[in-house]
């Protein structure tokens, strides 16, 4: 059976725009998966730890036959082999990737919460999601567009010369 799948790219160091061009043929490269859909690249401020370079972020869209723990951890091999540390919440980082959606299926476990529990407030998720899924409803969260309406005051641009 196969599952539709939004995933959250970022990143803000060593030529970030690579590391998510990278992140998109890897989620294309996963087992049992394709990559359907990618939103272009979009700037973004830091939020939380402030004193770092500013982040590129972007928003894929997979088919996929991994179920959602499977597949955080394809994504957490993947952020390893980009040599992703976390020394403490919000740190800078080479590439980052989260399961923002999972179907419309809500779940929460010890290591996973679905939908994402903050995308809702980021506008550097909401742009990018709403690029690739005019209408979409978060479950639990709302409508894209009116999450977006309330993160207006954030800074986010996309990138020139970042076509899908």
């Amino acid at each position: 059976m196969s599952h539709t799948a939004y995933i959250g790219l970022g990143g803000n160091l060593q030529d970030p725009q690579d590391h998510l061009a990278q992140g998109f043929d890897e989620l294309s490269a996963l087992p049992q998966s394709r990559l359907t859909g990618r939103s272009r690249l979009y700037r973004s401020a830091p939020m939380g730890y402030l004193d770092q370079p500013d982040f590129v972020n972007a928003v894929a869209r997979i088919s996929t036959a991994l179920e959602p723990e499977a597949l955080l951890d394809a994504l957490l091999a993947i952020e390893v082999r980009h040599g992703r540390r976390r020394e403490f919440p919000n740190a800078p980082r080479t590439l980052d990737l989260d399961i923002l959606m999972y179907d419309m299926v809500q779940m929460a476990t010890a290591r996973l919460t679905v939908p994402h529990p903050r995308m809702g407030s980021r506008a550097f998720v909401l742009y990018p999601l709403q690029e690739l899924a005019p209408g979409l409803v978060i479950p639990g969260q709302g409508a894209v567009s009116a999450l977006l309406a309330q993160c207006a005051d954030q800074r986010v641009t996309p990138l020139e010369g970042d076509e899908p």
